[in-house]
């Protein structure tokens, strides 16, 4: 694998690992701009991917903890889809993407990286993002800065 210059990661290296679960904790936290939380509905909440597949990439989550889709209450799902709705609606303003993977992993097996807590992944789309970089050499590019990308996003959820 190929190394990329990447020293805004290093703060997540160095920074003591938390047992939990993300989409638990981070938003009684409070500090929605720092955890990446661009919108609070009444039951579910739309935050950013801290470490992306594409600019962009937003995840749309339930507030309470459940592991799968027919564990949700009606008013959940509901909530949920208008979410999606309104992340592909801010990232088509902010971005002008060609199209979008949405989608969720239920279970490890399925590829969760948050095993227990439902959520939906927004994965903004563009001809040519998937170039030879992660093909040949293992490697993704990002080229936004994550908190510029916050910023303009965040304008779009209001």
């Amino acid at each position: 694998m190929k190394v990329l210059w990447a020293p805004w990661r290093m703060t997540y290296i160095r920074s003591p690992k938390k047992h939990g679960c993300i989409f638990c904790e981070k938003p009684k936290e409070g500090r929605d701009k720092e955890n990446l939380i661009l919108h609070r509905g009444k039951k579910c909440f739309v935050m950013m991917n801290r470490f992306p597949y594409n600019n962009g990439h937003l995840m749309v989550a339930p507030y309470r903890h459940v592991a799968d889709l027919e564990s949700l209450e009606e008013e959940e799902m509901l909530e949920m889809m208008t979410l999606l709705s309104m992340s592909v609606r801010a990232l088509r303003r902010a971005y002008n993407p060609h199209g979008f993977n949405i989608g969720v992993n239920i279970g490890k097996v399925a590829g969760a990286g948050v095993e227990g807590h439902i959520h939906f992944h927004v994965v903004p789309r563009w001809v040519g993002d998937t170039n030879f970089m992660p093909i040949l050499s293992e490697t993704r590019v990002i080229p936004e800065l994550l908190m510029e990308t916050y910023d303009k996003l965040l304008k779009h959820f209001k």
